[in-house]
């Protein structure tokens, strides 16, 4: 079975540095529609069974974008527990204002997931978002039967827990890849009750240079 996992088109928040979590929203800009455009010619060739979607309005709207892009039928499920972390009282904050006011939570959860203390910012934990995420990917494929190809969009910082998670990798170093960028494309298959990764984050398709803010 193969899975191919999409962040979302880049937000207003995204260009402007802000935290956008579980509950936490802001509109896709005008050229993450194009750069979703670019992504649906890269799946051109890929028989997709099945979509599915956070709920998350930036990540729906991506879903749903790509499947008019694709020019075919494609159903489209909404799963919540594909949603952002709950990033508590640093949704909408900018980084740089809680880079100053709580350093260490933030390097926590961008470098040191185990120190993360998510109870100080009322949020949830790598741990938590692990156990929902994969357990989320686990009924897709099991709805599938284990074949055929599906495409899970949802969030860089939920991606990255979840991808990392179903490739067994301990949540210290669930950041050892680096992040994901808007609208990018990270390829598992999924065999025998093993998951494999086939490409991380590509974005070659976009044919533009990245920048910083496209990448958590």
């Amino acid at each position: 079975m193969e899975l191919y996992f999409v962040r979302h088109g880049k937000t207003q928040w995204n260009l402007e540095g802000k935290y956008q979590g579980g509950h936490g929203d802001s509109p896709l800009l005008s050229e993450s529609l194009h750069d979703i455009g670019l992504l649906a010619k890269r799946l051109e060739d890929v028989e997709i069974d099945h979509m599915y979607s956070s709920p998350l309005p930036r990540a729906k709207t991506t879903a749903e974008t790509l499947i008019k892009d694709l020019h075919r039928d494609v159903d489209l499920t909404i799963v919540d527990d594909l949603r952002e972390f709950d990033l508590g009282i640093m949704e909408g904050r900018k980084f740089s204002e809680l880079e100053r006011e709580m350093p260490e939570v933030i390097y926590a959860f961008r470098h040191q997931p185990k120190d993360y203390d998510y109870d100080l910012i009322r949020g949830e934990s790598f741990e938590e978002v692990a156990q929902r995420t994969t357990g989320a990917v686990q009924r897709i494929v099991e709805a599938n039967h284990e074949k055929g190809s599906v495409v899970i969009v949802s969030h860089g910082a939920a991606l990255v827990t979840m991808i990392q998670s179903l490739l067994g990798t301990n949540v210290d170093d669930i950041r050892k890849d680096g992040g994901l960028s808007n609208t990018s494309l990270t390829h598992l298959q999924y065999k025998d009750g093993q998951y494999n990764l086939v490409e991380w984050n590509e974005t070659g398709y976009l044919h533009k240079k990245l920048e910083s803010s496209d990448t958590i």
